[in-house]
């Protein structure tokens, strides 16, 4: 699994118009399910997400989580994130797992983060969404959980 962290002053996600969940300050999350994740690799990435630390103290050090301050976190499916493009120029999406694999895992993403304590939103699993962000900082971190890595 993978997944870019973006903080937040705001972030919406609408599909076909409507609008599907926004926040105020907190986390957009993208997250991309590859093929061979597993419940355990979700879980492992989902309690990193919510304890990871990305907001200032009081010094101006990153040393506060979104659990810590009760931030909001936007989810939203992103299957381009397994994208492989080191060979041409097309991408291959070899890597990412099937829907029928991913968007379960999705869902448990996001249930793993609400049971944590976070107010989360999400956008739509497979469709097509119009993401806007006001990014803080800019503050952007790139997160992976490799298959088989969980618990390690």
């Amino acid at each position: 699994m993978k997944v870019v962290i973006q903080r937040v002053s705001r972030a919406s996600v609408r599909v076909e118009n409507r609008l599907a969940g926004e926040i105020g300050p907190g986390m957009l999350v993208l997250l991309g399910v590859l093929k061979g994740d597993t419940g355990s690799e979700c879980d492992e990435l989902a309690l990193k997400v919510a304890q990871f630390r990305c907001f200032q103290d009081a010094a101006g050090k990153m040393n506060l989580s979104a659990l810590e301050l009760k931030r909001e976190v936007l989810v939203v499916s992103q299957f381009t994130l397994a994208a492989d493009g080191t060979s041409g120029r097309r991408p291959s999406f070899d890597r990412a797992a099937p829907p029928e694999e991913a968007e379960p895992l999705y869902q448990r993403f996001v249930w793993q983060l609400r049971a944590a304590g976070l107010k989360v939103a999400t956008g739509e699993f497979g469709a097509m969404m119009q993401v806007e962000l006001v990014n803080d900082g800019p503050v952007t971190f790139v997160l992976e959980v490799s298959a088989g890595s969980a618990g390690g």
